[in-house]
């Protein structure tokens, strides 16, 4: 144990003093530019982040882009990269933005970036072991026989306890087996994602607020179609009660079903980022040292951040998983409540009385 967590620590410790395109400003714009640049680094950017030594430490990605240019005419132009872009003469960087030289104005941009990139990264790595792990099944293995491989017994315990323990619980048992995919993939892949963002060069796709406002919508979408007749008629009409007290209740449930979304979207994307801000920062204390007082300060200020990088790393692993989780809770908790048939005690009651 003593010399995995060794290894660990020593492999940290590289890491934050080799990554200096991470956390420490280009060495000639360090006049003008902060030693650290936490917000920069938890951006979204149109490279990806690799070691130092291959491609400067960066990989462009390709740019579309729909624009219109200063005569009114629309176009969508592809480029290999930003710098293609501006070698064409259409573009310039103003300001890091990629802007029309003409004075013309980018309508939509679908420029790939590298919060996509691990997205898709993400959802792809859930899709091909769920494929994969779907044909060992079909040949019998974990059906007739037990599973085979740490890689099949973590995928069983995992989909079962996502079926029975978050669909099955919180969604009525003759409806809950068809959305168990759904939450499964859901859960997996965020999980990918907020465990991608713990590589040393990676990108936290869930620290992005199009993202998980992207999974969110498509849970309140479920939400909403599998919405019954009970379901829309306790937003709309509540039974039972005054039409005054309608009158009040109803822009309540109406202004309900989009705070809960929304509340999926900001809890996963607010506990990813300050996570990733928090460990960039801390490491970050070893080049704002050096930079004020020598290397030796930053040498020694090293052992602190990164031994407290070793536990905020650990901590990171379970708050990946448990973000997974809560956001797939919540998800199958909103599509149950959507989805039950309400039964009507109270009117049952005065119908038996009436009678």
């Amino acid at each position: 144990m003593i010399q995995t967590l060794r290894r660990l620590f020593l492999t940290l410790l590289f890491l934050s003093i080799s990554t200096p395109n991470l956390l420490a400003a280009d060495a000639e714009n360090k006049g003008d530019e902060p030693v650290i640049d936490v917000m920069g680094t938890v951006a979204d950017h149109d490279y990806l982040k690799v070691p130092q030594f291959i491609n400067g430490g960066k990989i462009y990605l390709p740019r579309f882009l729909y624009w219109e240019n200063a005569e009114g005419e629309s176009r969508l132009d592809f480029y290999w990269n930003t710098k293609s872009a501006i070698a064409s003469g259409a573009f310039i960087d103003q300001d890091h933005v990629l802007t029309p030289a003409d004075g013309g104005v980018i309508k939509m941009d679908f420029s790939i970036t590298s919060h996509l990139v691990y997205f898709w990264a993400g959802m792809g790595l859930a899709l091909f072991i769920t494929i994969m792990m779907a044909g060992r099944y079909k040949r019998g293995i974990g059906k007739d026989v037990e599973p085979k491989g740490a890689l099949q017994n973590i995928f069983e315990v995992l989909f079962i306890f996502i079926r029975d323990d978050v669909a099955r619980a919180n969604i009525d048992d003759n409806k809950s087996d068809k959305y168990v995919p759904y939450l499964f993939t859901m859960f997996m892949g965020i999980a990918f994602m907020n465990l991608f963002g713990l590589l040393p060069w990676a990108a936290t796709a869930t620290a992005d607020l199009t993202v998980t406002a992207t999974l969110a919508i498509i849970t309140f979408v479920i939400t909403q179609f599998s919405g019954t007749k009970d379901y829309w008629g306790h937003i709309f009409w509540f039974p039972g009660v005054p039409t005054w007290v309608r009158a009040i209740l109803t822009p309540v449930e109406i202004l309900g079903m989009f705070t809960k979304p929304f509340a999926l979207a900001i809890r996963l994307f607010a506990n990813m980022l300050s996570g990733k801000i928090m460990i960039i920062a801390i490491l970050g204390l070893i080049f704002i040292f050096s930079d004020l007082f020598g290397s030796v300060a930053g040498i020694g200020v090293s052992v602190f951040s990164v031994t407290l990088t070793v536990v905020l790393y650990a901590l990171k692993v379970f708050v990946a998983l448990l973000q997974a989780y809560i956001f797939t809770l919540l998800s199958a908790v909103f599509i149950g409540m959507a989805a039950e048939d309400h039964h009507h005690d109270e009117e049952n009651y005065r119908a038996e009385h009436a009678a």
